[in-house]
């Protein structure tokens, strides 16, 4: 069984297909995904998603959506995490974070912004008991600083980049890191590095998707400039992209699966109810599901 801890299925690049999509995954043995919302539009839709795909989901506000964001959206997340305290599906709130990578998002005043929403979001889920997701993108001291001043009970540092120092004190504090997609390009070296140096239980797996598409799916700069459209990660990638993974560990895959299953599952405690749900839309059978998309030529470069 294999969990997809960060998957934005509510992206508009699966408007044409998302069943599909969904149905594709679980025929390559993902049982189930974890979707964050991204701004305040989403919860509904995120919501409705998992319960129509046996899934979980988290809401918060994106440090990218942010400059949007109304300060009165927080009050409204505290309500919508009142009003769905009960749902077994909602299992953290998220995505939230800090993003510095964007110059936009690097000024004097978006920061003191990102911070403002990352800390109200951070007090919020201490209230309702609820773990994080987070986005983590050339922030990882100050979203730490954070989780000092208010910690809560555990959580999930998707997509980790940072060093060996910093996802030692994210694991000190309850979290697990998130791998996905970068982890397969032979230039990753840092990054594959870490993933080995790292307890097994520190780890988490994800694939992002529609976004960070795995090293067969990339294409170049070159390639794009030619027309080739850049592809579209999804869940079904989720167990290749683990099998890299568990050759870069040197351990079996059906090792690496229940491992991961597990630190999602401790991170994330109200998975587990979830687990049990079934879906209220009955999937396509698995033969009429898209497979998994085939090794392209691309070349291991990020």
């Amino acid at each position: 069984m294999w969990i997809d801890t960060h998957c934005h299925l509510d992206a508009a690049e699966f408007d044409a297909d998302r069943d599909a999509v969904r149905a594709a995954a679980r025929a390559a043995g993902v049982t189930r995904c974890v979707i964050p919302a991204v701004h305040a539009g989403h919860w509904p839709e995120v919501a409705q998603l998992a319960e129509r795909h046996g899934d979980a989901y988290a809401l918060g506000i994106h440090p990218l959506c942010v400059p949007q964001a109304l300060e009165g959206d927080v009050l409204a997340l505290d309500q919508a995490l009142t009003e769905r305290s009960g749902d077994p599906r909602l299992v953290a709130v998220g995505e939230i974070g800090l993003d510095f990578f964007v110059p936009a998002l690097n000024t004097p005043d978006m920061r003191e912004r990102q911070w403002f929403f990352y800390t109200a979001q951070l007090k919020l889920a201490q209230k309702h008991g609820l773990p994080v997701i987070l986005h983590v993108r050339r922030s990882a001291d100050l979203l730490l600083k954070g989780l000092r001043q208010c910690p809560v009970t555990s959580g999930i540092a998707h997509a980790f980049n940072g060093s060996h120092q910093q996802a030692q004190a994210f694991v000190e504090l309850g979290f697990a890191l998130g791998f996905g997609g970068t982890l397969t390009y032979e230039r990753s070296l840092q990054l594959r590095r870490l993933a080995c140096e790292l307890p097994l239980s520190a780890l988490v797996l994800e694939t992002d998707a529609p976004d960070i598409p795995p090293q067969w799916l990339y294409q170049t700069a070159a390639q794009r400039s030619l027309g080739a459209a850049q592809g579209r990660n999804s869940p079904a990638e989720l167990p290749r992209i683990a099998q890299v993974l568990a050759d870069l560990r040197g351990m079996a895959l059906v090792e690496l699966a229940s491992a991961t299953t597990g630190n999602a599952l401790r991170v994330l405690p109200k998975l587990a109810a979830a687990l049990a749900l079934p879906p209220a839309w009955p999937p396509v059978p698995s033969s009429s599901a898209a497979p998994p998309s085939a090794p392209s030529s691309a070349p291991a470069s990020a």
